[in-house]
């Protein structure tokens, strides 16, 4: 039987507070998990306001929503990642620069695998200075289209690449860099992702490279169009991340970036990966 949770929501479009459940809960409860996993459908972004979810907890909680992932993190437990810029903790921190622009994660696999399903982020320790997390709904950025747009969009495919996202941030790479970006493949998706459920969003994101068949600025210019009014400041939730505060979101149906902090920063957040099951279709 699924629990009832209690969820207050944040904004108009995507997110909402988690209130009443203790760290045992997410950990334990195949009930409760069982009531998130439909709330983050429903909202997109669950919060959980000090929380102090350890991490063995948070993989727990990760297991009961789907496979996670359990490569190396730079963390000595399994299933979860550092996410920080300090070198000394993550030795990858500059790969994470480009977190600080809209990205879906997922859409350059090495495999051809889908999309994560969930991200759960919980923080150790934050910043004075920056280092919020913003989301922004690409279903409620694909509904707010024009019936004619729907219709023109439907059929338009994009290349998604890691170069794509680390130019952003990277514009004038060394030849290793460009070297090393380029031995990522490539994949194609199309632009409006029909899911299981019969609901559509948007598959946007600063890895969006171009559009296939279209004229490469023309492409460009629709991918920033289309980004732009799905994140809109009306319709984002901005994360002010306060220490043991836990955040999951739809990774499907979510676009989202770390506002910049600096690098001496002692602000580390603790990520939890649900692989996905639903290719882009």
């Amino acid at each position: 039987m699924t629990a009832t949770i209690t969820c207050e929501p944040l904004t108009a479009t995507i997110g909402a507070e988690v209130r009443g459940l203790d760290a045992a809960q997410l950990a334990n409860d195949d009930a409760i998990a069982e009531a998130i996993a439909g709330a983050l459908e429903q909202y997109g972004v669950l919060v959980f306001r000090g929380l102090h979810l350890h991490p063995e907890d948070q993989v727990a909680f990760g297991r009961r929503l789907g496979e996670i992932d359990y490569e190396p993190g730079h963390h000595p437990v399994r299933g979860i990642y550092r996410v920080t810029l300090d070198k000394s903790k993550n030795a990858s921190a500059d790969y994470l620069k480009a977190t600080f622009r809209w990205h879906m994660d997922g859409c350059t696999p090495l495999n051809g695998e889908p999309p994560q399903k969930a991200t759960i982020l919980s923080a150790r320790d934050v910043a004075a200075v920056g280092g919020e997390t913003e989301f922004a709904s690409t279903y409620a950025g694909y509904e707010a289209l024009s019936d004619e747009d729907k219709q023109q969009l439907g059929s338009l495919r994009v290349v998604h690449a890691l170069e794509a996202s680390q130019r952003s941030v990277t514009p004038d790479p060394t030849p290793q860099q460009l070297e090393r970006w380029r031995n990522r493949p490539a994949s194609t998706h199309p632009l409006v992702w029909t899911h299981r459920s019969g609901r559509r969003s948007l598959v946007i994101g600063i890895h969006a490279s171009h559009v296939v068949g279209l004229d490469l600025d023309e492409g460009r210019a629709l991918l920033r169009d289309l980004l732009d009014r799905t994140t809109a400041c009306e319709r984002v939730y901005r994360h002010q991340w306060s220490v043991g505060d836990t955040v999951i979101w739809d990774n499907t149906g979510v676009v989202h970036r770390a506002a910049p902090y600096d690098a001496s920063s002692p602000r580390e957040l603790l990520r939890t990966t649900v692989f996905g099951d639903e290719p882009i279709r």
